[in-house]
């Protein structure tokens, strides 16, 4: 045998494909809307900037699980805007929540990860590279694409008095979804997880980008069992800072946290020093608030607005309600897809590319059957800067705003619409 044979063969992150595909296609002289890639739209503001740039000369190493005045910061913005409690001891910090959550899972020698699917795309594959096993619970559009106590019971039931440890990845508000869950839901679920010990990964990543403005948390349900990741990619624009961090409860036990902080110690060290010290203003500085607020103004008028335009044409979503994502469902043009040789969710979206020049990524990128024609659009291909601009400068965030300032989500909705309308 050659030493390829003994290699993981993790697949390339759906989302960053997707990324590189349209680039390249846009650089051969094709116009595409680009409703792949999950990248905020926004920058991050001004005085974040400043403050990196004056933090440029910090290069020594920081603690393993970040610098002290950073967590404290994070622990404060997190009590005082979600009322989640939790000291600075219990709060990671690390090169991005991806990693963080990598680094939850490689603590476990055997682990059986439910995944309420639709879910994000690199949850699987690293529990491949950690040889976990993953069990898929699947959702219908008729349940919002939420997970529910009674589909939960129904699977840990199953594996009930096995040798693994059973542990749960929540994300909310969704990717892909754009939906979240409701305090009386988390209360539900948490219940179940409690009956069958349960650890929870809670991904809270768009947590302040909830449109309602009441973003609520499982941990205030079963705090003693769940880890929340979250960080500076999506609500500050910083998604190249890898700002990632990690709210863990002291009563997981200071063996967890020993093994936790060695795992950080042995893969990445420490965060970045001049990011980690910038990131202190992001925590502390009440124009960040400003900063959240005016991007779910824009955001949630967008995503209700797009949610509308195809439900007017039949084409089935659910109206956001957070991050900057729909979950869109054709099912109810199979036959006529089918008549196109159109068979599974992927070949749906190769087709929209080619034909329409709008990038989605397919239901199976996110754990759905290949033959569910469901697909996921980041409605982030607008100018974040400017629009965040006119609503500083007190325009109203209407439909007029939307198709004066996001044009082109405007004109690759209209796109989907006509594709459709062809079948």
């Amino acid at each position: 045998m050659t030493i390829q044979t003994y290699l993981h063969q993790p697949k390339v992150s759906s989302t960053l494909l997707i990324n590189e595909q349209s680039a390249l296609m846009e650089k051969s002289g094709q116009d595409i809307y680009r409703f792949g890639f999950g990248q905020s739209p926004f920058s991050p503001p001004k005085f974040l900037q400043d403050e990196l740039a004056a933090h440029r000369h910090e290069h020594g190493y920081l603690p393993i699980q970040g610098l002290a005045e950073l967590r404290e910061a994070v622990a404060d913005f997190h009590q005082k805007n979600q009322n989640l409690d939790y000291s600075a001891d219990e709060v990671y910090i690390g090169p991005g929540s991806k990693q963080l959550i990598f680094n939850v899972l490689a603590l476990f020698k055997k682990a059986r990860v439910y995944l309420p699917a639709p879910t994000w795309v690199s949850y699987e594959p690293q529990c491949d590279i950690l040889n976990h096993d993953t069990h898929y619970i699947e959702s219908t559009f008729e349940t919002n694409w939420r997970l529910t106590p009674e589909l939960l019971e129904a699977e840990l039931s199953k594996s009930a008095n096995d040798d693994k440890a059973n542990i749960l990845i929540l994300t909310y508000p969704g990717n892909p979804t754009g939906l979240t869950y409701s305090g009386p839901e988390l209360e539900g679920l948490a219940a179940v997880l409690k009956k069958y010990n349960v650890l929870v990964i809670s991904d809270e990543i768009y947590g302040c980008l909830t449109f309602n403005r009441s973003h609520q948390s499982i941990a205030k349900y079963y705090k003693e069992q769940t880890i929340i990741t979250t960080g500076l990619s999506k609500w500050c624009g910083a998604g190249g800072w890898r700002v990632g961090t990690a709210l863990v409860p002291k009563a997981l036990g200071s063996d967890f946290h020993t093994a936790l902080s060695g795992i950080g110690s042995e893969t990445y060290s420490s965060h970045a020093s001049p990011i980690q010290y910038a990131a202190i203003e992001a925590y502390k500085n009440d124009e960040s608030l400003t900063f959240i607020n005016q991007q779910i103004d824009v955001l949630s008028v967008l995503g209700k607005w797009c949610s509308d335009q195809l439900n007017n044409n039949n084409v089935r979503v659910h109206a956001p309600e957070g991050a900057f994502y729909l979950w869109i469902d054709f099912s109810q043009f199979k036959t006529a897809l089918q008549a196109k040789g159109i068979n599974d969710s992927a070949t749906l979206c190769e087709k929209l590319l080619s034909d329409a020049g709008v990038a989605l990524l397919p239901g199976t990128a996110f754990g759905m059957k290949k033959d569910l024609y469901v697909a996921r659009l980041a409605y982030v291909n607008f100018d974040g800067n400017k629009t965040l601009e006119a609503v500083a400068n007190g325009k109203t965030v209407d439909e007029s705003f939307v198709k004066e300032l996001c044009p082109r989500v405007v004109t690759g909705i209209e796109r989907i619409n006509q594709f459709v309308n062809a079948l």
